[in-house]
């Protein structure tokens, strides 16, 4: 598989629909974008519908104003049997500039379903450079964060 495979790259202008009332965009709308740009990341690995598990470590950095240019980047980081692990990037600026900054960062993991409705086998991404080998590294690093926060709220969801 190509870099381009694995990853997908969403751009487009920041509306005022998608703004709060100091004029910068809801994190919410961000969270609708990162949530849209790996879902079309996951399933185009996978080939099957995917559903968000979770959506972990999401940190804004500076805020997006009406007008900037976005770009939302979602890149398979790891690859479980039926779960995908993608890093997505948010990056905004002035359309004229044409210089983007990094606005958010998160990591979020989906699940790849089958026909049935239950988890489906998905193809292994490998990394190939030290990059990717880091990369696999921070997600499988988050993943055991992920448990123990999951053991740590057991007695408050049940």
């Amino acid at each position: 598989m190509t870099k381009e495979d694995r990853s997908v790259t969403l751009r487009f202008l920041a509306e005022p629909t998608s703004v709060n009332f100091d004029g910068k965009v809801h994190g919410g709308s961000v969270m609708k974008w990162i949530d849209e740009a790996g879902y079309a990341c996951a399933t185009g690995w996978s080939g099957a519908y995917c559903v968000t598990v979770y959506v972990g470590g999401i940190r804004f950095y500076r805020p997006i104003l009406v007008g900037h240019l976005v770009e939302v980047t979602a890149k398979i980081i790891y690859t479980g049997t039926s779960s995908i692990h993608i890093a997505v990037d948010v990056h905004a600026g002035d359309p004229k500039e044409r210089i983007l900054t990094k606005t958010t960062h998160c990591i979020i993991v989906f699940v790849a379903l089958d026909e049935h409705g239950k988890p489906g086998h998905v193809k292994t991404w490998t990394p190939t450079s030290e990059e990717d080998r880091a990369l696999e590294q921070y997600a499988k690093r988050l993943r055991e964060l992920r448990r123990d926060i999951e053991d740590e709220m057991k007695p408050y969801i049940e």
